[in-house]
Order: C-alpha cells, then structure tokens, then sequence
C-alpha cells in the first residue's frame, strides 16, 4: 500500500506587495505538487494588498495582523498555524514555475540528511517579467572567512555552472523548502527564524544553525523559480534606513549566536578588519544604522542564551563548519555521497 503524499505548506509574509502578492498566489496554486494549504500573513499593509487577499480568501489563509511584526515573526506564525511535512517559504516577489515544490520534495525524499532544499532562481524584472538573457539570482547562500554571507551565482550569466544538484550552506528563504522535523529541531525557545532579527539575515541564521546542528541544504537545479530582489550588496546606499540598521544589527546577532571559538581563532584578523570597516561606514556616511548597535547590547542577553542552547546541541565538529567559510563561491560546492 503506496503512502499518501506528505503535507505541504506554502508560507507568505506580505507588508505592501499589492505589486506582487496576485500573481504570485496564482504561481503558488497552480504547483503540480498542490499545497495542503498557502497561508499568508499580512503585516498591516497600506498599499492595496488586503483589497488582493480578500480575492483569494477561499483558496487560502489568510491573517491580518495589526501591525507589521517583521518577517521573520510572521514566517513563524504562519508555520505554527501548519502541521505540513514541508514548508515552503516564499516572498511576494517570487514566480514559481509549476514543478517547483513536486521537484524540491522528491530531491528530499531521496535524502533524509537535507533538512532544507533550494532551487535555482533567476533574476526577474520589476513588473514580473523575465529577461531574455538568463541572470541567476540564487544557487543557494554561502559565507566568507570574514562571516559575510552571499548568494550563490547572483547577478551571473547562467551559463551552466550551478547546473549540479550539490549541498551547500543554506538556501534563500525567498524560496526555501524546511523539512517539519528540521524546523522543530533547530527551533530556539519556539523560533524557527529568530523573532530578534525583525527581517533580513534570518535565513543565513537558519542555515547556520542548521549545519551546527547536523543538518544539510541541497541545492536541486532543476527546481527553476525567479525573484525581483531588491537588496543587492551593490545597491545598499539606495535602501531604506531601516533595511540598513536591521542588516547591520542581524549582523552581528547572527555571529553571537553562531560563530564557534575555532571559526573566530582561524579568521579573527578578517573577521576584525570587516567590523572596522561595519563600525566605520556607519560613522562616517550610514549614521542611521548607528541604531543598530544599541538593539544588539539591549539583544546580547538573549542572544547569548540562544547560543548556549545552539551550542550545547551542536552536532558538526570545527573541521566541517570551517571548510564552509572561505574565500569565494566557487569553493563552496560539495558534491552529494
């Protein structure tokens, strides 16, 4: 007797997306693998986009908060209110083309060890459109010795090099497949995404905190969708303030909670130059991300006890996280067993 297919949630965060959040419904309920259920969780919007909701209240979820929670928040409202195997978390400025979920899920199924999946995005215009010319957006993110984070192959020419179903260090949780079991493992004090970070940066914590606990990311290139992103590391200085101060301040809450004592002993000297160059932006031209630092001294406490409960459960020895933080992309891609 065949086992019924496992439940999957599709999870949205919509704060003004009225650009987007139509169409991107219709992508979500036209996947060949159908969703238990798509939940969406508005964050107090102005722009129209509860007037769209309302068109699509019959064939999902939806809750109206009060006021805008932040993203990482509302992504953990919407998967307490699922039992689903799989939750899918996707932005408003995301087209999924019709396989996605069905292909993420069977790449799963073949591999108990990958607690989360990504596939391959490519950029997508303003108005939703796609370019004649292939531009990836995300193969998955990594991190450098400095403990930035990247997405993989953004902004490059899609000319077949991410076309290998490989692990890497996290996926973007623009379109991200969590396994249930991974998400209640990794979970701190009931937070899958940590409440602290408001937005931005909450799923390179996510993966961090996954591959400290065990758990690997696979990167499955046949599953295509694309994303309109607005945050490059090439337009920051055209960002909102407050996406700015968030970026600076999940910064460094992401390090305490993440970095192991022989991460920071192999690349202290990187790791101090690029907090000089953090510190010193924002006190000569960013002023406005100065409000960052107050957030984290007022965090460090809770911070501080997420980490002890992360480390205590650690399950990945120095070797492995370390060979994850280097110099490029290009050496961050290890083949499956």
């Amino acid at each position: 007797m065949s086992r019924p297919p496992r439940k999957l949630a599709i999870t949205i965060v919509t704060y003004n997306s009225a650009r987007y959040i139509r169409r991107c419904l219709e992508w979500v309920l036209a996947q060949s693998y159908a969703p238990t259920e798509a939940i969406v969780i508005d964050n107090a919007s102005r722009d129209g986009t509860l007037e769209i909701l309302r068109e699509f209240e019959s064939r999902a979820r939806v809750i109206y908060n009060q006021r805008n929670t932040g993203f990482a928040a509302a992504q953990n409202q919407a998967i307490a209110l699922s039992d689903a195997d799989w939750i899918l978390t996707l932005n408003p400025d995301v087209r999924l083309t019709p396989d996605f979920a069905a292909t993420l899920i069977a790449a799963a199924e073949a591999d108990p060890s990958a607690g989360s999946l990504c596939g391959k995005l490519f950029a997508m215009g303003e108005d939703a459109e796609i370019p004649e010319t292939a531009v990836l957006d995300s193969t998955g993110i990594y991190f450098t010795r400095n403990l930035r984070h990247f997405d993989r192959g953004s902004r490059e020419p899609d000319a077949g090099q991410y076309d290998r179903a490989e692990y890497v260090f996290g996926a973007t949780g623009a379109a991200a497949l969590y396994r249930r079991e991974m998400i209640r493992d990794v979970s701190v004090g009931g937070e899958f995404f940590d409440d602290d970070f408001f937005a931005y940066r909450e799923d390179a914590d996510v993966a961090w905190r996954a591959q400290l606990l065990g758990w690997k990311c696979l990167y499955t290139p046949a599953a295509v969708a694309y994303h309109a992103r607005h945050a490059l590391p090439s337009n920051r200085r055209s960002l909102s303030p407050l996406i700015n101060m968030h970026s600076v301040k999940n910064r460094f809450l992401m390090r305490i909670k993440n970095t192991t004592g022989d991460l920071y002993r192999r690349h202290w000297l990187s790791i101090t130059l690029r907090d000089l160059l953090v510190v010193g932006a924002c006190l000569t031209h960013e002023f406005t991300s100065l409000r960052a630092f107050p957030l984290v001294m007022g965090g460090f406490r809770r911070a501080w006890a997420k980490r002890r409960e992360i480390m205590q459960r650690r399950r990945a020895p120095d070797g492995y996280i370390a060979a994850w933080f280097t110099d490029g992309a290009a050496m961050q891609k290890s083949g499956r067993p």
